[in-house]
């Protein structure tokens, strides 16, 4: 096993290799532009992780990596449209440098490029990972309309909120896994059980995003405190704690929350105050917690070697307590 640094850096050479040189320039432009704005690289990391975690090799599943990545870039280009964003990874958002169209058809294009990028494999390679991104990119999608539906919803349930964002976030990280263990030839059973530790962890991964949204250090966290409270933004946090108030103090959130206030930091303090009296943090902690523990319960199954085993479990930690 390579470390996180040096994996990061092989994906990082090949992703900088990868340039759509075409025309209409509007059109690939903003493909490379995205692709090059610096992230954590969390999904393209698991794919070659995974393959060398199931003894394959890790430059045979760079493609896959980058397939990926580009899938998860145009998710991006078309979120940021829908929320009306206008910075991502700290850089002006395509829409923004470009125009609403122009970004539309740059997505369009890089959920094709993607499934181009896997037509380096072998069919006995190609079959299985363009079925499993095709299911993917389809939940990707779901997850996105529920995140919408729910802006127009006043209550919803936790279990409604898990599966938003399984689809939305988790399901990507598991099968950035699962293509791994395909590329390395693991057994299906094999497969099946590293995309669902990803899965797993990719829940409890969105849910610490959403701790640090709140309660994250701002510096540290790269982004204003408060974003989702701003946008209206129903977490984990805000529907754990409607279910923790009496009925008076839960109108009191839904009216504060709703409201456009003149003064956001003043509304963010106010949210974070019925927040913690229902100590909120804990709530959502122990949250986090039982999804890293159904990964790890997983992944103890899979009965890995030593190293790659303790490997996988110090990533998985790394991920759900990061403060960035």
């Amino acid at each position: 096993m390579l470390s996180l640094s040096q994996y990061h850096q092989m994906f990082t050479d090949h992703l900088e290799k990868y340039t759509v040189n075409a025309v209409p320039k509007n059109l690939y432009d903003p493909v490379n532009y995205i692709l090059n704005l610096e992230g954590k690289r969390i999904r393209p990391i698991l794919t070659l992780v995974s393959t060398d975690i199931f003894s394959g090799s890790a430059k045979k599943a760079l493609n896959a990596a980058l397939a990926g990545e580009v899938f998860h870039a145009f998710s991006l280009v078309h979120d940021d449209i829908m929320d009306s964003a206008d910075l991502r990874r700290g850089n002006i958002t395509v829409h923004k440098k470009w125009d609403s169209s122009i970004a539309i058809l740059s997505g369009d294009v890089m959920l094709i490029l993607a499934y181009q990028i896997f037509e380096n494999y072998e069919a006995n390679i190609f079959v299985p990972m363009a079925t499993l991104f095709s299911k993917t990119a389809i939940k990707v999608c779901e997850g996105q309309q529920l995140d919408i539906d729910f802006e127009k919803k006043q209550e919803i349930s936790l279990d409604e909120y898990i599966l938003m964002i399984t689809c939305k976030t988790a399901e990507l990280i598991g099968a950035a896994m699962k293509m791994g263990a395909i590329i390395a030839d693991a057994t299906l059973k094999e497969q099946e059980k590293i995309y669902e530790f990803g899965k797993n962890l990719g829940i409890a991964f969105q849910l610490q995003d959403d701790y640090l949204d709140c309660f994250g250090n701002e510096n540290a966290f790269g982004k204003k405190i408060g974003g989702d409270i701003i946008k209206k933004k129903k977490t984990f946090l805000y529907i754990k704690t409607l279910e923790l108030l009496s009925d008076d103090e839960k109108s009191d959130l839904i009216s504060l929350y709703n409201s456009c206030h003149d003064n956001p930091q003043e509304k963010i303090a106010l949210v974070k105050n019925l927040y913690n009296k229902c100590n909120i943090e804990n709530e959502i902690a122990a949250e986090i917690q039982k999804h890293t523990d159904n990964a790890f319960q997983i992944l103890e199954s899979l009965k890995l070697p030593k190293e790659k085993n303790e490997f996988l479990y110090n990533f998985g930690n790394s991920l759900t307590q990061r403060k960035i």
